[in-house]
């Protein structure tokens, strides 16, 4: 009996989805005795491979878990979930659903590996969508009442998949997350922007066009969640188990109780703004005010950010069919650009880089030292001791200790301030943290990383001493800018122990190090070394031994090539504002205020003393005359710029320049006044450099060149970094461009050999195919 009704339900199930009528109380009128077993037979005939579902006192609850996977995504799970949604709307086999994730650390995430790589039109990448879009608007307009129980990452499709759900709980665990980080990939989400109105128009412009995560309290205080629950601690099981557990009875009693309910008071003011945005001329003054913010930020070069309010703003004047529709047609045409093919390149390459393929260290780093208090040297501090590494701070004086303490402590004090954590977790933090003036404690460092001035002598002067105290196994890693790693390491006796790990200014925001190698440095001094970087959070490119190794390298191109265009009378404002205009975040000059003007000079000294005359460009006498009035950037409140309440240009500059005017070549005036042509001086440099750095084996692959050059020296993001720009402008028509520069400035623009055999081969590509997306 209990054979034939599973294969009558079966049976009704397909003649359901084949369009024919099925009358479910009449299949319980054969069978009365199972009604209330059938469901979990159903359930368990039907069963699926990335969700599973059972009943609970008459709620269905489904649960996704794809078991190839670390994280659930979205494209088969979506797929499943219309199956099983479908069944139990078809058999009214529940009072009510919770959604809920079988991985504590994900909710829900976005696309998978080649979903939309498959598509090689914009129709085809609507149409996917727009079955999305079927999905969560049968979902909103379910008559079962479906809860979104939510811990872990909740983006993308997975925060369109809560937000079409009636009611959202989640749990306040740090790894909570919400988010709509499409625009970051160049892209819109598929029913995004018509499903976040619901948390009003300002709300939902700010969640679509910044890209960032925020936290269940702020998903709570903005609407987008109804209910939070705290997470539990260990017992029986592990705290995730355990608070994966309570989450899911929380949301059964929201049900069986009927607390589906929202704060009256929250309630009525969430109307009021509702009904104050909503009126047309508010409306048109917000939709004018976000444009012109947009178009300042992005500089018109990014694509999606224009089409997420152009979506949102249909929505709202012609209807939600209008704009679910115009949504579908955008995420179709924004997949096909090459902006948003150059942003997914680049996050896949960004994931890759958080990972340690180098596999792990025969001894793991648990302390670590830092030399040098100052500001690269607090920075380390601060990065580290976060993540958990006992780490010791030394420097030579208590003034400096004492200022390098403080630096480190302030930031963490300012996070207790903006209530991103507490008094007790700040202190739990500091406790890792030691300062001193001497070497005790030295003998018992796995690693120690000093961030001295940049000086050959003092640097070999500390690792001297370093090695004198601390054991065989500890690792010397410097944080040099540009000086060779191997120069510094000759005055080791532990030369394999030597490494290179070059940090960025201000290192608690820059996320990108350099790992640097010599011939000598042994493979578990490599493993050790990434491990550390990806302990602090940071992106790890790899780069072999060199003057400048590889981002300072391509980024004194910039630096010399602007000094050229300063000589002939173009404005530091103004070159600046032709790299970021271009898509640079911040002009050369800018750059080299904040770096500081001395530091600029030695690099520079260096790296043209070490590549000779291809190298040079402007004069860097302007610089040494700087210093010497004291110009020395934002540490001393002047450089190329004056620092006051406003950023200006500084006169002083523009009177040394008086010295050092140069006249451009007659024979190519336009270099001189093309704005097109002093971009692509500067462009052109910094892009053959790296071209070059590849060709001697100084990066490894044209993605860690991407990397490096994206999140070192600011390479625009939409155009994917050095390498994928050469596959989509084309290296004959760069090899053109340089030529005419070379034959007026010379071989600072002669292109470089690898360049040179991209001309000669058009199948030639850095990158054979367009990126695929590993997750999002």
């Amino acid at each position: 009996m209990l054979l034939h009704s599973v294969s009558l339900a079966y049976a009704c199930t397909v003649q359901a989805k084949q369009g024919w009528s099925v009358k479910p109380k009449s299949f319980y009128k054969q069978v009365p005795f199972l009604r209330g077993h059938i469901k979990v037979s159903l359930s368990n005939y039907l069963a699926h491979k990335h969700i599973s579902f059972e009943y609970k006192d008459d709620v269905a609850v489904i649960q996704f878990n794809d078991p190839a996977s670390k994280v659930n995504k979205q494209s088969l799970q979506l797929h499943e979930l219309a199956d099983v949604l479908g069944d139990i709307w078809l058999y009214r086999s529940s009072k009510s659903v919770v959604l809920i994730s079988g991985k504590p650390g994900c909710f829900l995430a976005g696309a998978d590996s080649n979903m939309l790589q498959s598509c090689t039109t914009s129709e085809e990448v609507a149409s996917l969508c727009e079955e999305a879009q079927k999905l969560f608007r049968r979902i909103e307009q379910s008559r079962v009442p479906i809860v979104a129980a939510i811990h872990g990452s909740c983006v993308s499709r997975g925060l369109e998949l809560a937000t079409a759900c009636h009611y959202r709980i989640a749990t306040k665990s740090k790894e909570t997350v919400l988010g709509t980080p499409e625009v970051m990939l160049g892209l819109l989400g598929y029913c995004s922007t018509q499903e976040y109105n619901k948390v009003g128009l300002l709300g939902a412009f700010d969640m679509l066009l910044s890209g960032k995560n925020i936290t269940a309290d702020e998903a709570k205080k903005m609407g987008l969640v109804d209910q939070l629950v705290d997470p539990l601690g260990p017992g029986l099981k592990s705290p995730e188990e355990r608070t994966m557990e309570y989450l899911e009875e929380v949301a059964l009693y929201t049900f069986t109780q009927q607390k589906m309910k929202t704060c009256h008071c929250k309630r009525v003011c969430a109307e009021l703004w509702d009904t104050v945005t909503g009126l047309g001329p508010v409306r048109k003054i917000i939709y004018s005010t976000v444009t012109k913010r947009v178009q300042k930020q992005t500089k018109n070069l990014y694509p999606a950010p224009f089409q997420i309010i152009e979506c949102v703003k249909t929505g709202i004047e012609h209807g939600s069919n209008a704009g679910y529709l115009a949504e579908a047609q955008s995420f179709g045409k924004l997949v096909m650009t090459s902006e948003s093919k150059a942003l997914i390149g680049l996050h896949n390459g960004h994931l890759l880089c958080k990972k340690n393929r180098f596999g792990p260290p025969e001894k793991e780093v648990k302390k670590l030292a830092i030399l040098g208090a100052g500001l690269m040297g607090a920075g380390i501090a601060q990065v580290s001791v976060d993540k958990g590494l006992t780490s010791i701070l030394k420097d030579t004086t208590e003034d400096a200790i004492s200022k390098g303490y403080e630096k480190v402590y302030k930031s963490f004090d300012t996070r207790v301030k903006k209530k991103a954590m507490i008094s007790f977790e700040r202190d739990a933090i500091m406790s890792n943290l030691s300062i001193q003036t001497d070497y005790s404690g030295f003998e018992s460092a796995d690693m120690v990383i000093e961030a001295v001035f940049e000086d050959l002598n003092i640097k070999h002067k500390v690792l001297k001493e370093v090695e004198a105290v601390t054991p065989p196994h500890c690792i010397f890693a410097t944080n040099t800018s540009a000086l060779p790693v191997r120069d510094i390491a000759a005055a080791s006796k532990r030369p394999e122990k030597v490494i290179g790990i070059h940090y960025f200014s201000p290192v608690d925001k820059m996320q990108l190090v350099e790992i640097v190698t010599t011939d000598k440095t042994s493979k578990d001094t490599l493993a050790a070394a990434v491990s550390v970087a990806l302990k602090q959070g940071k992106i790890v490119v790899t780069v072999k031994d060199g003057p400048g190794f590889y981002t300072t390298r391509c980024m004194g191109c910039l630096l010399m090539e602007s000094l050229r265009l300063l000589q002939e009378g173009v404005t530091a404002t103004k070159s600046d504002f032709l790299a970021t205009s271009f898509g640079f975040n911040v002009g050369p000059f800018a750059v080299t205020d904040e770096v500081g003007v001395d530091i600029g000079l030695h690099i520079s000294e260096m790296l043209c003393k070490a590549f000779g005359s291809r190298y040079e460009g402007g004069s860097l006498e302007i610089v040494k005359t700087m210093l010497e009035k004291g110009l020395k950037g934002c540490k001393s409140g002047k450089g190329f710029f004056l620092y006051g309440k406003t950023k200006s240009v500084n006169p002083e500059v523009e009177e040394i320049l008086k010295n050092h005017q140069v006249t451009a070549p007659s024979l190519c005036v336009c270099c001189s006044s093309s704005e097109y042509d002093m971009q692509y001086r500067l462009l052109s440099r910094c892009i053959n450099e790296s071209l070059m750095c590849l060709q001697e084996g100084i990066i490894q692959s044209p993605l860690e060149g991407d990397i490096g050059a994206v999140f070192g020296y600011g390479f625009p993001p939409m155009h994917g970094g050095p390498f994928r720009f050469v596959d989509t402008f084309g290296a004959e028509r760069l090899v053109s461009l340089m030529k005419r520069f070379e034959d007026v400035y010379g071989n600072q623009f002669t292109p470089c050999q690898l360049l040179l055999d991209h001309t000669k081969d058009p199948s030639k590509r850095f990158y054979q195919s367009s990126p695929s997306l590993l997750q999002y």
